[in-house]
């Protein structure tokens, strides 16, 4: 059986559950501007815990479970992604057809006839800034209250769906990237493609490495000291 991303991230917990694995920039305009978010493997696998706790509990999310992660490229996207890994489901990153939809749009989220989770991107926030459409979960208010804790109730086999983008399926058997970071890579991104966003996740995590991502246009000479100060190693 293929290594699933669930189990990359456990590799990581026990490797060194203190060490920085997502590094967050957020330059970008809007409430959470300025923002420097850093997640430990330990405290980023515990928001996935939770999240997952979340999907199974509240969605009966499983292998099969179709989940739409129409969220930026965002340390937020990754934890949902990975949540929905971790329960066995398929990560969509397009519109196509979904079980559970997962936003920072309360539009979307009203418009999309699923169940939904509302996600509200600012990393101090305690409740939603915008009303939350019927029958959604406000994230930022309800999160807290799941276990730190997953225990997923079936597994997913290698063929499985585990990700859909552009109507494209990758199973699991397929989802393990081929790395060509070197181990313990550091590595800078600047995308707006959620996509490839948990590509650069996968692959850099898989090497025993962490990801920085700016997310927005900083100013060059900023970027250049924060990259320095980041010790970074490669940028994609």
């Amino acid at each position: 059986m293929s290594p699933r991303p669930a189990d990359v991230l456990a590799t990581l917990v026990s490797a060194d559950p203190g060490r920085p694995r997502v590094t967050s920039y957020e330059d970008a305009p809007g409430p959470a501007r300025g923002e420097r978010v850093e997640l430990s493997a330990r405290v980023f696998a515990t928001w996935v815990a939770k999240a997952a706790n979340a999907l199974q509990e509240e969605f009966d999310a499983g292998p099969g479970t179709v989940v739409r992660v129409a969220v930026p490229a965002h340390w937020r996207a990754l934890v949902w992604a990975f949540a929905t890994w971790s329960v066995g489901g398929c990560v969509a990153l397009d519109d196509g057809p979904a079980d559970v939809v997962v936003s920072d749009s309360a539009d979307l989220l009203g418009q999309a006839g699923a169940a939904g989770v509302l996600l509200t991107l600012p990393a101090l926030a305690r409740a939603a800034l915008v009303p939350v459409p019927p029958g959604a979960l406000d994230e930022a208010r309800e999160l807290a209250t799941y276990a730190d804790r997953f225990d997923p109730w079936a597994r997913p086999s290698d063929a499985d769906p585990a990700l859909r983008r552009a109507g494209a399926v990758t199973a699991y058997g397929e989802l393990a990237p081929t790395s060509t970071l070197e181990d313990g890579a550091r590595v800078h991104t600047t995308t707006l493609d959620t996509g490839l966003l948990l590509d650069l996740a996968l692959a850099g995590w898989s090497v025993d490495g962490s990801l920085v991502h700016s997310r927005g246009a900083a100013a060059d000479t900023d970027l250049t000291a924060r990259l320095t100060a980041e010790r970074v190693t490669a940028s994609r």
